[in-house]
Protein backbone atom coordinates (compact mmCIF):
# COMPACT_ATOMS: atom_id res chain seq x y z
CA UNK A 1 0.00 0.00 0.00
CA UNK A 2 1.39 3.49 -1.13
CA UNK A 3 2.59 5.23 1.94
CA UNK A 4 0.01 8.57 2.20
CA UNK A 5 0.17 11.66 0.76
CA UNK A 6 0.69 13.99 3.09
CA UNK A 7 1.82 12.65 6.84
CA UNK A 8 1.29 14.19 10.45
CA UNK A 9 3.05 13.60 14.01
CA UNK A 10 0.15 12.00 15.57
CA UNK A 11 -3.66 12.23 16.25
CA UNK A 12 -3.06 15.73 17.28
CA UNK A 13 -1.99 17.16 14.32
CA UNK A 14 -4.13 15.62 12.35
CA UNK A 15 -7.26 16.67 13.78
CA UNK A 16 -5.42 20.16 14.36
CA UNK A 17 -6.01 20.75 10.52
CA UNK A 18 -5.28 24.65 10.94
CA UNK A 19 -9.08 25.81 12.03
CA UNK A 20 -8.76 26.50 15.54
CA UNK A 21 -7.90 30.62 15.14
CA UNK A 22 -10.35 31.92 17.48
CA UNK A 23 -11.19 35.38 16.77
CA UNK A 24 -15.19 35.89 16.40
CA UNK A 25 -16.53 32.52 18.04
CA UNK A 26 -19.73 31.24 16.52
CA UNK A 27 -20.82 28.33 18.36
CA UNK A 28 -22.50 25.17 16.78
CA UNK A 29 -24.50 23.19 19.56
CA UNK A 30 -21.43 24.64 22.00
CA UNK A 31 -19.06 22.16 20.86
CA UNK A 32 -16.67 22.93 17.91
CA UNK A 33 -15.76 26.78 18.07
CA UNK A 34 -14.25 28.55 15.00
CA UNK A 35 -13.99 31.74 13.57
CA UNK A 36 -16.06 32.61 10.60
CA UNK A 37 -13.70 34.87 8.96
CA UNK A 38 -10.27 32.42 9.38
CA UNK A 39 -11.66 30.41 6.74
CA UNK A 40 -13.23 33.03 4.54
CA UNK A 41 -9.84 34.91 4.85
CA UNK A 42 -7.74 31.64 2.67
CA UNK A 43 -10.29 31.31 0.34
CA UNK A 44 -10.48 35.13 -0.38
CA UNK A 45 -14.17 35.30 -0.20
CA UNK A 46 -16.38 38.32 0.45
CA UNK A 47 -16.14 40.16 3.87
CA UNK A 48 -17.79 38.81 6.84
CA UNK A 49 -20.84 41.29 8.23
CA UNK A 50 -19.43 42.26 11.55
CA UNK A 51 -22.70 40.97 13.55
CA UNK A 52 -21.81 38.11 15.22
CA UNK A 53 -24.97 37.95 17.53
CA UNK A 54 -26.30 35.44 16.24
CA UNK A 55 -25.18 31.63 17.26
CA UNK A 56 -26.16 28.56 14.08
CA UNK A 57 -26.27 25.84 14.95
CA UNK A 58 -24.52 23.39 12.17
CA UNK A 59 -26.10 19.84 11.08
CA UNK A 60 -23.31 17.01 9.43
CA UNK A 61 -24.23 13.94 8.18
CA UNK A 62 -22.13 11.48 6.22
CA UNK A 63 -22.17 8.86 3.55
CA UNK A 64 -18.42 7.21 3.12
CA UNK A 65 -18.32 4.55 0.32
CA UNK A 66 -15.55 2.08 1.38
CA UNK A 67 -13.88 -0.39 -1.21
CA UNK A 68 -13.83 -4.13 0.09
CA UNK A 69 -10.77 -5.80 0.08
CA UNK A 70 -11.46 -8.65 -2.33
CA UNK A 71 -9.45 -10.10 -5.11
CA UNK A 72 -12.29 -10.05 -7.53
CA UNK A 73 -15.72 -7.54 -8.28
CA UNK A 74 -18.87 -7.79 -6.82
CA UNK A 75 -20.68 -9.43 -9.45
CA UNK A 76 -17.78 -11.15 -11.41
CA UNK A 77 -14.61 -12.41 -11.71
CA UNK A 78 -12.39 -9.53 -13.01
CA UNK A 79 -9.87 -9.12 -10.41
CA UNK A 80 -9.51 -5.61 -8.48
CA UNK A 81 -6.13 -4.39 -8.58
CA UNK A 82 -4.92 -0.46 -7.87
CA UNK A 83 -3.34 0.90 -11.09
CA UNK A 84 -3.62 -1.70 -13.56
CA UNK A 85 -3.56 -0.41 -17.51
CA UNK A 86 -6.86 1.39 -18.17
CA UNK A 87 -9.31 -1.49 -19.23
CA UNK A 88 -7.28 -4.65 -18.39
CA UNK A 89 -9.41 -5.72 -15.81
CA UNK A 90 -13.02 -5.92 -17.20
CA UNK A 91 -15.10 -8.64 -18.10
CA UNK A 92 -18.17 -9.37 -20.07
CA UNK A 93 -20.39 -8.41 -17.37
CA UNK A 94 -18.68 -5.32 -16.38
CA UNK A 95 -18.69 -3.83 -19.89
CA UNK A 96 -22.34 -4.88 -19.61
CA UNK A 97 -22.63 -6.87 -22.85
CA UNK A 98 -25.70 -8.27 -23.52
CA UNK A 99 -26.82 -12.04 -21.87
CA UNK A 100 -24.03 -11.29 -18.88
CA UNK A 101 -25.77 -12.05 -15.43
CA UNK A 102 -24.71 -10.93 -11.82
CA UNK A 103 -23.31 -13.46 -9.28
CA UNK A 104 -22.51 -12.48 -6.07
CA UNK A 105 -19.29 -12.39 -4.18
CA UNK A 106 -19.49 -14.28 -1.11
CA UNK A 107 -15.95 -12.57 0.30
CA UNK A 108 -18.13 -9.01 -0.61
CA UNK A 109 -21.11 -9.91 1.67
CA UNK A 110 -18.71 -11.52 4.72
CA UNK A 111 -17.35 -7.89 4.66
CA UNK A 112 -20.24 -5.89 4.57
CA UNK A 113 -21.94 -8.45 7.85
CA UNK A 114 -18.62 -7.87 9.84
CA UNK A 115 -18.57 -4.06 9.29
CA UNK A 116 -22.04 -4.08 10.46
CA UNK A 117 -21.15 -6.20 13.56
CA UNK A 118 -18.40 -4.18 14.34
CA UNK A 119 -20.60 -0.88 14.44
CA UNK A 120 -23.27 -2.21 16.49
CA UNK A 121 -25.69 -3.21 13.55
CA UNK A 122 -28.75 -4.91 13.36
CA UNK A 123 -28.31 -7.57 10.88
CA UNK A 124 -30.63 -8.54 7.92
CA UNK A 125 -31.56 -11.99 7.69
CA UNK A 126 -32.68 -11.05 4.45
CA UNK A 127 -31.83 -8.01 1.93
CA UNK A 128 -32.56 -7.39 -1.64
CA UNK A 129 -30.75 -5.48 -4.31
CA UNK A 130 -32.33 -3.55 -6.35
CA UNK A 131 -31.31 -0.82 -9.92
CA UNK A 132 -30.85 2.66 -9.16
CA UNK A 133 -31.13 4.13 -12.87
CA UNK A 134 -28.84 7.11 -13.94
CA UNK A 135 -26.98 7.74 -17.15
CA UNK A 136 -22.99 8.54 -17.01
CA UNK A 137 -20.11 7.82 -19.53
CA UNK A 138 -18.41 5.32 -16.53
CA UNK A 139 -21.91 3.75 -16.14
CA UNK A 140 -22.10 0.86 -19.18
CA UNK A 141 -25.45 -0.85 -17.92
CA UNK A 142 -27.27 2.73 -17.28
CA UNK A 143 -27.96 1.79 -13.70
CA UNK A 144 -25.92 0.60 -10.31
CA UNK A 145 -26.77 -2.55 -8.90
CA UNK A 146 -27.44 -1.12 -4.77
CA UNK A 147 -29.39 -1.68 -2.52
CA UNK A 148 -32.17 0.37 -1.28
CA UNK A 149 -35.33 -1.02 0.21
CA UNK A 150 -34.00 -3.44 2.64
CA UNK A 151 -29.99 -3.30 3.18
CA UNK A 152 -27.26 -5.74 4.76
CA UNK A 153 -27.10 -3.84 8.06
CA UNK A 154 -29.65 -0.72 10.10
CA UNK A 155 -29.22 0.87 12.93
CA UNK A 156 -25.69 1.05 14.31
CA UNK A 157 -23.81 3.23 15.70
CA UNK A 158 -19.91 4.30 15.86
CA UNK A 159 -18.31 6.05 19.06
CA UNK A 160 -15.09 7.85 18.20
CA UNK A 161 -12.44 9.87 20.76
CA UNK A 162 -12.18 13.55 19.89
CA UNK A 163 -9.19 15.36 21.21
CA UNK A 164 -10.60 18.89 22.80
CA UNK A 165 -9.40 21.75 25.21
CA UNK A 166 -6.70 24.35 24.29
CA UNK A 167 -4.24 22.82 23.63
CA UNK A 168 -6.36 19.03 22.73
CA UNK A 169 -4.92 17.53 25.22
CA UNK A 170 -8.38 16.49 26.59
CA UNK A 171 -10.55 13.29 25.32
CA UNK A 172 -14.21 13.05 24.88
CA UNK A 173 -15.88 10.48 23.17
CA UNK A 174 -18.55 10.53 21.18
CA UNK A 175 -21.81 8.46 19.03
CA UNK A 176 -22.75 8.90 16.00
CA UNK A 177 -25.70 6.47 14.51
CA UNK A 178 -25.43 4.76 11.63
CA UNK A 179 -28.47 4.91 9.98
CA UNK A 180 -28.10 1.73 7.33
CA UNK A 181 -24.72 -0.19 5.93
CA UNK A 182 -25.57 -1.42 2.07
CA UNK A 183 -23.45 -3.18 -0.64
CA UNK A 184 -23.24 -1.50 -3.91
CA UNK A 185 -21.18 -1.96 -7.01
CA UNK A 186 -19.11 1.08 -8.13
CA UNK A 187 -18.66 2.77 -11.35
CA UNK A 188 -16.00 3.03 -13.66
CA UNK A 189 -13.48 6.43 -13.75
CA UNK A 190 -13.60 9.25 -16.67
CA UNK A 191 -10.66 10.58 -17.56
CA UNK A 192 -11.20 13.94 -19.25
CA UNK A 193 -8.88 15.36 -21.11
CA UNK A 194 -9.41 19.23 -21.36
CA UNK A 195 -6.28 19.94 -23.55
CA UNK A 196 -7.97 17.48 -26.83
CA UNK A 197 -11.96 18.66 -25.25
CA UNK A 198 -12.36 15.02 -24.84
CA UNK A 199 -13.04 12.00 -22.04
CA UNK A 200 -11.87 9.10 -21.56
CA UNK A 201 -13.44 6.08 -19.76
CA UNK A 202 -11.77 3.14 -17.90
CA UNK A 203 -13.98 0.86 -16.18
CA UNK A 204 -11.41 -0.83 -14.04
CA UNK A 205 -13.17 0.65 -11.30
CA UNK A 206 -16.57 -0.67 -13.07
CA UNK A 207 -18.03 -3.51 -10.40
CA UNK A 208 -15.57 -3.28 -8.02
CA UNK A 209 -17.92 -3.79 -4.23
CA UNK A 210 -18.57 -1.20 -1.72
CA UNK A 211 -20.33 -1.05 1.44
CA UNK A 212 -21.34 2.44 2.11
CA UNK A 213 -22.12 3.84 5.76
CA UNK A 214 -24.65 6.21 5.99
CA UNK A 215 -24.49 7.58 9.16
CA UNK A 216 -27.11 10.24 10.74
CA UNK A 217 -26.47 14.14 10.78
CA UNK A 218 -25.32 13.83 14.67
CA UNK A 219 -22.29 15.98 13.85
CA UNK A 220 -21.82 19.61 13.90
CA UNK A 221 -18.61 20.43 12.50
CA UNK A 222 -15.53 19.41 10.44
CA UNK A 223 -13.30 18.13 13.37
CA UNK A 224 -15.84 15.47 14.78
CA UNK A 225 -16.18 14.31 11.27
CA UNK A 226 -12.60 13.83 10.72
CA UNK A 227 -12.32 12.10 14.07
CA UNK A 228 -15.15 9.86 12.57
CA UNK A 229 -13.87 9.15 9.66
CA UNK A 230 -10.36 8.51 11.19
CA UNK A 231 -12.10 5.59 13.52
CA UNK A 232 -14.03 4.24 10.70
CA UNK A 233 -10.89 3.63 9.07
CA UNK A 234 -9.19 1.83 11.73
CA UNK A 235 -11.92 -0.59 12.32
CA UNK A 236 -12.32 -1.01 8.72
CA UNK A 237 -8.51 -1.59 8.89
CA UNK A 238 -8.45 -3.87 11.51
CA UNK A 239 -11.38 -6.34 10.30
CA UNK A 240 -9.99 -6.73 7.02
CA UNK A 241 -12.96 -5.57 4.94
CA UNK A 242 -11.19 -2.84 3.27
CA UNK A 243 -8.06 -1.09 3.23
CA UNK A 244 -9.45 2.24 3.43
CA UNK A 245 -6.56 4.26 1.73
CA UNK A 246 -7.94 7.72 0.76
CA UNK A 247 -5.19 7.93 -1.32
CA UNK A 248 -5.88 5.14 -3.78
CA UNK A 249 -9.38 6.01 -3.91
CA UNK A 250 -10.50 3.10 -0.93
CA UNK A 251 -12.59 5.61 0.73
CA UNK A 252 -14.54 8.34 -0.39
CA UNK A 253 -17.05 10.33 1.62
CA UNK A 254 -19.75 12.47 0.73
CA UNK A 255 -20.45 15.64 3.72
CA UNK A 256 -24.28 16.47 3.66
CA UNK A 257 -24.09 19.98 5.55
CA UNK A 258 -26.45 22.75 6.43
CA UNK A 259 -27.09 25.41 9.25
CA UNK A 260 -30.20 26.63 11.24
CA UNK A 261 -31.10 29.07 14.37
CA UNK A 262 -31.33 26.53 17.09
CA UNK A 263 -34.82 25.94 18.01
CA UNK A 264 -36.06 26.09 14.31
CA UNK A 265 -35.87 23.39 11.39
CA UNK A 266 -33.04 22.05 9.52
CA UNK A 267 -32.21 24.46 7.02
CA UNK A 268 -31.67 23.52 3.47
CA UNK A 269 -28.49 20.98 3.15
CA UNK A 270 -25.73 20.99 0.50
CA UNK A 271 -23.91 17.76 -0.43
CA UNK A 272 -20.09 17.75 -0.59
CA UNK A 273 -19.06 15.53 -2.93
CA UNK A 274 -16.26 12.42 -3.01
CA UNK A 275 -13.66 14.10 -0.40
CA UNK A 276 -10.77 11.72 -0.53
CA UNK A 277 -8.63 13.02 2.77
CA UNK A 278 -9.81 13.53 6.12
CA UNK A 279 -8.05 16.88 6.66
CA UNK A 280 -9.27 17.41 3.23
CA UNK A 281 -13.06 16.91 5.02
CA UNK A 282 -12.57 18.88 7.81
CA UNK A 283 -11.77 21.82 6.09
CA UNK A 284 -14.47 21.22 3.05
CA UNK A 285 -17.32 21.15 5.66
CA UNK A 286 -16.05 24.24 8.11
CA UNK A 287 -15.77 26.02 5.14
CA UNK A 288 -18.91 25.15 3.86
CA UNK A 289 -20.60 25.76 7.40
CA UNK A 290 -19.70 29.28 7.05
CA UNK A 291 -20.21 29.98 3.68
CA UNK A 292 -23.41 29.25 4.28
CA UNK A 293 -23.50 31.18 7.33
CA UNK A 294 -22.33 34.27 5.20
CA UNK A 295 -25.25 33.48 2.81
CA UNK A 296 -28.15 33.26 5.50
CA UNK A 297 -26.71 36.36 7.64
CA UNK A 298 -26.28 38.48 3.85
CA UNK A 299 -30.21 37.86 3.21
CA UNK A 300 -29.60 34.92 0.51
CA UNK A 301 -30.93 31.77 0.56
CA UNK A 302 -28.89 28.45 0.58
CA UNK A 303 -29.33 26.04 -2.90
CA UNK A 304 -29.91 21.91 -2.46
CA UNK A 305 -27.00 21.33 -4.51
CA UNK A 306 -24.52 19.46 -5.05
CA UNK A 307 -20.49 20.90 -3.96
CA UNK A 308 -17.17 19.62 -4.61
CA UNK A 309 -13.83 20.47 -2.70
CA UNK A 310 -11.19 22.83 -4.31
CA UNK A 311 -8.03 21.98 -2.01
CA UNK A 312 -6.17 24.61 -3.78
CA UNK A 313 -8.22 27.47 -3.33
CA UNK A 314 -9.72 25.78 0.33
CA UNK A 315 -13.38 26.42 -0.11
CA UNK A 316 -16.13 24.05 -2.19
CA UNK A 317 -17.47 25.23 -5.28
CA UNK A 318 -21.19 23.78 -7.48
CA UNK A 319 -21.09 21.17 -9.04
CA UNK A 320 -24.79 21.04 -10.45
CA UNK A 321 -28.02 21.63 -8.32
CA UNK A 322 -30.25 19.37 -6.91
CA UNK A 323 -33.62 21.46 -6.66
CA UNK A 324 -35.69 19.22 -9.09
CA UNK A 325 -35.35 15.87 -7.39
CA UNK A 326 -33.10 13.59 -9.68
CA UNK A 327 -36.00 10.12 -10.39
CA UNK A 328 -33.39 7.37 -10.10
CA UNK A 329 -36.27 4.80 -11.17
CA UNK A 330 -35.40 1.88 -8.51
CA UNK A 331 -36.30 -1.14 -9.25
CA UNK A 332 -35.96 -4.25 -8.19
CA UNK A 333 -33.08 -6.62 -9.46
CA UNK A 334 -34.58 -9.25 -11.56
CA UNK A 335 -30.93 -11.24 -11.77
CA UNK A 336 -30.62 -11.28 -8.30
CA UNK A 337 -32.56 -13.44 -5.50
CA UNK A 338 -32.61 -12.23 -2.06
CA UNK A 339 -29.64 -12.11 0.07
CA UNK A 340 -30.43 -14.44 2.89
CA UNK A 341 -28.20 -14.68 6.34
CA UNK A 342 -28.32 -17.31 8.85
CA UNK A 343 -27.23 -17.63 12.36
CA UNK A 344 -27.32 -20.52 14.97
CA UNK A 345 -30.74 -20.56 16.05
CA UNK A 346 -31.84 -20.11 12.00
CA UNK A 347 -30.00 -22.30 10.33
CA UNK A 348 -31.86 -25.31 9.00
CA UNK A 349 -30.36 -28.42 9.69
CA UNK A 350 -30.36 -29.64 5.80
CA UNK A 351 -28.30 -26.71 4.85
CA UNK A 352 -24.58 -27.40 5.34
CA UNK A 353 -23.19 -24.74 7.07
CA UNK A 354 -19.95 -23.98 4.69
CA UNK A 355 -22.38 -22.95 1.76
CA UNK A 356 -23.87 -20.12 3.73
CA UNK A 357 -23.09 -16.48 5.69
CA UNK A 358 -23.50 -17.71 8.99
CA UNK A 359 -23.61 -14.44 11.01
CA UNK A 360 -22.48 -15.64 14.36
CA UNK A 361 -19.31 -17.59 12.54
CA UNK A 362 -18.24 -14.18 11.44
CA UNK A 363 -18.92 -12.58 15.02
CA UNK A 364 -16.91 -14.95 16.89
CA UNK A 365 -13.78 -14.03 14.57
CA UNK A 366 -13.68 -10.37 14.78
CA UNK A 367 -10.72 -9.16 16.08
CA UNK A 368 -9.96 -6.48 18.49
CA UNK A 369 -11.28 -3.34 17.58
CA UNK A 370 -9.22 -0.19 18.00
CA UNK A 371 -11.00 1.10 21.00
CA UNK A 372 -9.74 -2.33 22.80
CA UNK A 373 -6.45 -2.30 21.71
CA UNK A 374 -5.75 0.96 22.63
CA UNK A 375 -6.75 0.12 25.54
CA UNK A 376 -4.88 -3.07 26.47
CA UNK A 377 -1.92 -0.62 24.97
CA UNK A 378 -2.27 1.77 27.95
CA UNK A 379 -2.88 -1.35 30.22
CA UNK A 380 -0.02 -3.44 29.32
CA UNK A 381 2.28 -0.57 28.80
CA UNK A 382 1.07 2.10 31.18
CA UNK A 383 1.36 4.89 28.57
CA UNK A 384 -0.84 7.61 27.86
CA UNK A 385 -3.83 7.07 26.42
CA UNK A 386 -3.05 9.90 23.77
CA UNK A 387 0.26 8.13 22.93
CA UNK A 388 -1.95 4.81 22.58
CA UNK A 389 -3.84 6.88 19.60
CA UNK A 390 -0.72 8.18 18.02
CA UNK A 391 0.44 4.09 17.63
CA UNK A 392 -2.70 2.82 16.20
CA UNK A 393 -2.79 5.93 13.69
CA UNK A 394 0.20 5.40 12.15
CA UNK A 395 0.40 2.83 10.00
CA UNK A 396 2.97 -0.28 11.45
CA UNK A 397 3.86 1.92 14.51
CA UNK A 398 2.13 -0.18 16.62
CA UNK A 399 4.30 -3.26 15.86
CA UNK A 400 7.30 -1.03 15.92
CA UNK A 401 6.72 0.15 19.41
CA UNK A 402 6.22 -3.25 20.51
CA UNK A 403 9.14 -4.89 19.10
CA UNK A 404 11.66 -2.19 20.70
CA UNK A 405 9.65 -3.20 23.96
CA UNK A 406 10.77 -6.54 23.83
CA UNK A 407 13.94 -6.14 22.63
CA UNK A 408 15.06 -3.89 25.00
CA UNK A 409 15.56 -2.89 29.63
CA UNK A 410 14.30 0.16 29.17
CA UNK A 411 10.69 0.80 30.79
CA UNK A 412 7.80 0.76 27.89
CA UNK A 413 6.78 4.86 29.15
CA UNK A 414 10.65 6.01 28.37
CA UNK A 415 10.39 3.68 25.35
CA UNK A 416 7.22 5.81 23.89
CA UNK A 417 9.04 9.03 24.18
CA UNK A 418 11.91 7.76 21.78
CA UNK A 419 9.88 6.26 19.30
CA UNK A 420 6.88 8.99 18.83
CA UNK A 421 9.00 12.22 19.65
CA UNK A 422 12.47 11.10 18.27
CA UNK A 423 11.29 8.43 15.61
CA UNK A 424 8.15 9.56 14.17
CA UNK A 425 9.55 13.19 14.15
CA UNK A 426 12.36 11.92 11.45
CA UNK A 427 9.83 9.85 9.67
CA UNK A 428 7.29 12.59 9.74
CA UNK A 429 9.86 15.72 8.56
CA UNK A 430 11.40 13.48 5.66
CA UNK A 431 7.90 11.92 4.52
CA UNK A 432 8.39 8.65 5.17
CA UNK A 433 6.13 5.49 6.18
CA UNK A 434 6.96 3.76 9.36
CA UNK A 435 7.67 0.20 7.60
CA UNK A 436 10.54 2.38 5.31
CA UNK A 437 12.67 3.56 8.17
CA UNK A 438 16.14 2.89 7.68
CA UNK A 439 16.18 2.79 11.91
CA UNK A 440 14.75 -0.76 12.36
CA UNK A 441 13.30 -1.65 15.83
CA UNK A 442 15.92 -3.43 16.54
CA UNK A 443 18.85 -1.36 15.92
CA UNK A 444 16.92 1.35 18.22
CA UNK A 445 16.37 -1.27 20.86
CA UNK A 446 20.00 -1.64 20.41
CA UNK A 447 20.18 2.30 20.93
CA UNK A 448 18.63 2.30 24.27
CA UNK A 449 20.18 -0.32 25.98
CA UNK A 450 23.04 1.65 25.63
CA UNK A 451 21.33 4.06 26.94
CA UNK A 452 19.68 2.27 29.79
CA UNK A 453 23.04 0.29 30.85
CA UNK A 454 24.82 4.15 31.11
CA UNK A 455 27.14 3.97 28.15
CA UNK A 456 25.92 7.01 26.87
CA UNK A 457 24.07 9.64 27.45
CA UNK A 458 20.45 11.10 26.43
CA UNK A 459 22.22 13.76 24.54
CA UNK A 460 24.81 11.41 22.71
CA UNK A 461 22.00 8.80 22.27
CA UNK A 462 20.49 11.06 19.90
CA UNK A 463 23.37 12.23 18.00
CA UNK A 464 23.66 8.23 17.59
CA UNK A 465 20.20 8.32 16.21
CA UNK A 466 21.06 11.33 14.05
CA UNK A 467 23.82 9.08 12.45
CA UNK A 468 21.72 6.37 11.95
CA UNK A 469 19.15 7.56 10.29
CA UNK A 470 21.75 8.56 7.69
CA UNK A 471 21.07 5.08 6.08
CA UNK A 472 24.87 3.64 6.42
CA UNK A 473 24.18 0.38 8.05
CA UNK A 474 26.07 1.45 10.78
CA UNK A 475 25.07 -0.21 14.46
CA UNK A 476 24.70 1.82 17.58
CA UNK A 477 26.99 0.10 19.43
CA UNK A 478 29.42 0.79 16.24
CA UNK A 479 28.71 4.76 16.06
CA UNK A 480 29.47 4.95 19.76
CA UNK A 481 32.92 3.28 19.26
CA UNK A 482 34.15 5.06 15.98
CA UNK A 483 32.68 8.43 17.14
CA UNK A 484 34.24 7.82 20.61
CA UNK A 485 30.86 8.87 22.65
CA UNK A 486 31.09 6.53 25.67
CA UNK A 487 30.06 8.37 28.60
CA UNK A 488 32.53 9.50 30.69
CA UNK A 489 32.61 7.58 34.20
CA UNK A 490 36.27 8.47 35.87
CA UNK A 491 36.05 10.94 38.28
CA UNK A 492 38.95 12.62 38.04
CA UNK A 493 38.90 13.04 34.52
CA UNK A 494 35.50 15.05 35.00
CA UNK A 495 37.04 17.05 37.87
CA UNK A 496 39.70 18.31 35.70
CA UNK A 497 36.93 19.10 32.56
CA UNK A 498 34.78 20.59 35.48
CA UNK A 499 37.89 23.05 36.81
CA UNK A 500 38.77 24.08 33.41
CA UNK A 501 34.95 25.32 32.76
CA UNK A 502 34.75 27.09 36.36
CA UNK A 503 37.95 28.85 35.07
CA UNK A 504 36.67 29.97 31.93
CA UNK A 505 33.38 31.37 33.43
CA UNK A 506 34.36 32.76 36.42
CA UNK A 507 31.59 35.39 36.15
CA UNK A 508 28.74 32.35 36.43
CA UNK A 509 30.89 30.82 39.98
CA UNK A 510 30.86 34.47 41.41
CA UNK A 511 26.88 34.19 40.73
CA UNK A 512 27.07 30.87 42.26
CA UNK A 513 28.48 31.86 44.96
CA UNK A 514 26.44 34.94 46.00
CA UNK A 515 23.46 32.47 46.23
CA UNK A 516 22.21 32.46 43.01
CA UNK A 517 22.20 28.46 42.76
CA UNK A 518 20.02 28.27 39.29
CA UNK A 519 23.48 29.24 37.77
CA UNK A 520 24.87 25.98 38.26
CA UNK A 521 22.35 24.59 35.79
CA UNK A 522 24.35 26.50 32.73
CA UNK A 523 27.73 25.28 34.38
CA UNK A 524 26.46 22.09 33.87
CA UNK A 525 25.33 22.90 30.56
CA UNK A 526 29.20 23.98 29.83
CA UNK A 527 30.35 20.71 30.55
CA UNK A 528 28.03 19.13 28.77
CA UNK A 529 29.05 20.81 25.53
CA UNK A 530 32.73 20.32 26.49
CA UNK A 531 32.26 17.05 26.72
CA UNK A 532 29.55 16.29 23.52
CA UNK A 533 27.32 15.02 25.74
CA UNK A 534 29.50 12.00 27.33
CA UNK A 535 29.38 13.44 30.69
CA UNK A 536 26.42 12.18 33.17
CA UNK A 537 24.59 15.35 34.36
CA UNK A 538 24.14 14.11 37.83
CA UNK A 539 27.71 12.94 38.27
CA UNK A 540 28.94 17.00 36.85
CA UNK A 541 26.46 18.32 39.50
CA UNK A 542 28.12 16.45 42.58
CA UNK A 543 32.03 17.69 41.15
CA UNK A 544 30.91 21.09 40.79
CA UNK A 545 28.83 21.31 44.45
CA UNK A 546 32.30 19.67 45.70
CA UNK A 547 34.69 21.90 44.17
CA UNK A 548 32.35 25.33 44.57
CA UNK A 549 32.30 23.95 48.12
Amino acid sequence: MAAPVARLRGYRDWLRIGIFNVEGVIAFHGRCPVTTSALYRSAKETTVKPNRDVHWAAVVGLEIHAQICSNSKLFSGSQVQFAAPPNSLVSFFDASLPGTLPVLNRRCVEAAVMTGLALNCTINKKSLFDRKHYFYADLPAGYQITQQRLPVAVNGSLSYIMFVGENLNEIETKTVRIKQIQLEQDSGKSLHDNSRNQTLVDLNRAGVGLVEIVMEPDMCCGHEAAAAVRELQLILQALGSSQANMAEGQLRVDANVSVHCPGQPYGVRTEVKNINSARFLAKAIDYEIHRQIEELENGRTILNETRAFDYKLGCTIPMRDKEGKQDYRFMPEPNLPPLILHDAKSLPAEINSQQVVNIDWLRDRLPDLPSARRAKLVERYGIQPLHSFTLLNEDGLMEFFETVVAETEMKPKKVIGWVINNLLGYLNEHNIAVKDSPVTPLLLAELLNLLESGKVSSSVAKQVLEEMWKGEGKTPTLIVKEKKLELIHDWDELEHICQAVMEGHQEKVAEIKKGNYKVLNKLIGEVQRTTRGRSDAVLVKKILEKLLS
